[in-house]
């Protein structure tokens, strides 16, 4: 398989954490790969025609993208359990799309600044975009402390990958003291050695 990559994608991060847990990493060769909503460069659009990444190319040579795809085929074809059966599918999929939703927000706050001319720049579209943050993590506060603390599913490293993505892009907004049991998790899961391997290491 190949997965077109970078290491400071957040997206393309949730796919290889779950390559680490599963075992499967041996299995995908990293294609690199980069580009912006205004300058495709070289994402893999002969693949994916949005323009972005992760985009897998499966052994079949079928091309699916969107993180989310990626990784319910890669679970599946690991048989490694990260999305359960349902009903509890259900809470797994929510914990997901919104850890990805804070993902989406806190990438189009980075585009405004880097890609965005200064005299076209919105602050307050970009506050708009940091309160939808601060509402996702409320609720992961207030609705999946419990699930956070059970077995290692994919909500849970989507989540995990999102707040490190903050931390990475966003430091000088801090969210931990607002959300003591939410930081006290990320401390513990960031420790993992899946997260330590896929640390991006370039800005």
């Amino acid at each position: 398989m190949r997965l077109f990559h970078s290491p400071t994608s957040p997206y393309v991060r949730k796919v290889m954490v779950l390559l680490h847990e599963t075992g499967l990493l041996p299995r995908v060769e990293l294609v690199a790969a980069q580009g912006t909503p205004v300058d495709p460069g070289s994402m893999p659009v002969d693949r994916n025609p949005l323009g972005k990444i992760p985009a897998l190319e499966t052994d079949e040579g079928v091309a699916l993208y969107d993180s989310r795809v990626i990784c319910r085929y890669l679970d599946d074809l690991g048989t490694a359990g990260l999305y359960p059966s349902a009903p509890a599918l259900w809470e797994v999929l929510t914990l997901e799309a919104t850890a990805d939703g804070i993902l989406d927000a806190a990438i189009l706050m980075v585009y405004e600044s880097r890609v965005r001319p200064e005299e076209r720049r919105h602050p307050d579209w970009v506050e708009g975009q940091w309160a939808k943050i601060a509402r996702a993590l409320d609720a992961a506060e207030r609705r999946w402390s419990g699930h956070l603390a059970g077995p290692l599913d994919m909500g849970q490293i989507a989540l995990g990958c999102a707040l490190a993505y903050l931390d990475f892009r966003h430091s000088d907004r801090p969210w931990r003291a607002a959300h003591p049991h939410l930081a006290a998790w990320e401390a513990e899961f960031s420790g993992r050695a899946s997260m330590l391997a896929t640390r991006p290491s370039t800005v």
